[in-house]
């Protein structure tokens, strides 16, 4: 591909870019304040080239006459590329806030670590949760799958008539990822969260059969140390629920095109 060929289908091109940059500035690892910003917009561009001559051939554009009506599509492409990188967010928001669960029960209220993704100060084992996943992310080709998910598919079945004649089925495809969000974090920090609740039911009969004894400082260490033996005993399990919950995620993304263009299935 020459650089005049991108030129003579430069308002395509620029089609394609917006939308790949809306969704690589929301998209998990890719969103860090680490990644620096003429990178993001290099891999968009790059993407964009890439992807460019089969987007042509397929006919999926049709340029309009009007500017105003060009902007639109403009904006419709950037929206679409935030629902994609929106979705995926979701699906990686699952595991840190699993770790948020207990981090407070566990004794770590007070420890905050900064996000450089999220930019915001969050608990130490939402932290933790959310750095595994992200190696597990990495290790089973998420960023093929998200690249091949929300841009390859995400081109060929999805464009902003459709998002608009389909805006309610997204709608409730989004509100059920959110809900969902809930219930797997709390189904992955359940072992945690039920081991700590023990303790402090434990921890209360015995401050009603010893009064004498100093149990408000020994619970501390006494959680912290029980929690880690727990996560450690569990980890191969709850990584194997990692995995399964991102493998579901990028199939989410799959249906989410599918209800946008109103395929069952």
């Amino acid at each position: 591909m020459t650089l005049a060929y991108i030129v003579a289908e430069a308002q395509i091109f620029l089609l394609i870019l917006v939308r790949v940059i809306a969704f690589i500035e929301l998209a998990p690892v890719l969103s860090s304040s680490a990644v620096p910003q003429i990178g993001k917009i290099g891999l968009a561009a790059f993407t964009a080239a890439a992807v460019l001559p089969w987007v042509v051939k397929s006919g999926l554009y049709v340029i309009p006459e009007t500017g105003g009506a060009f902007v639109f599509m403009i904006l419709g492409e950037v929206f679409i590329g935030i629902i994609f990188g929106f979705f995926l967010i979701i699906i990686t928001s699952v595991f840190q806030l699993a770790g948020q669960f207990f981090s407070t029960q566990m004794g770590f209220a007070s420890s905050q670590v900064f996000d450089p993704m999220a930019q915001v100060q969050i608990p130490l084992m939402g932290q933790f949760f959310n750095l595994t996943s992200m190696l597990i992310l990495l290790s089973i080709n998420g960023f093929q799958k998200m690249f091949l998910g929300a841009v390859y598919t995400g081109f060929k079945v999805l464009n902003i008539s459709q998002l608009l004649i389909n805006k309610d089925n997204i709608i409730m495809m989004l509100l059920k990822s959110l809900s969902g969000l809930f219930v797997q974090a709390l189904v992955i920090a359940m072992p945690i969260m039920g081991t700590l609740l023990l303790m402090q039911v434990t921890m209360g009969l015995l401050a009603k059969a010893a009064p004498q004894m100093n149990l408000l400082m020994l619970s501390f260490p006494m959680n912290i140390f029980i929690s880690f033996l727990v996560l450690f005993a569990a980890m191969p399990f709850i990584i194997e629920s990692f995995e399964a919950i991102l493998d579901a995620g990028f199939e989410g993304v799959n249906q989410m095109m599918k209800t946008a263009v109103g395929v069952s299935g």
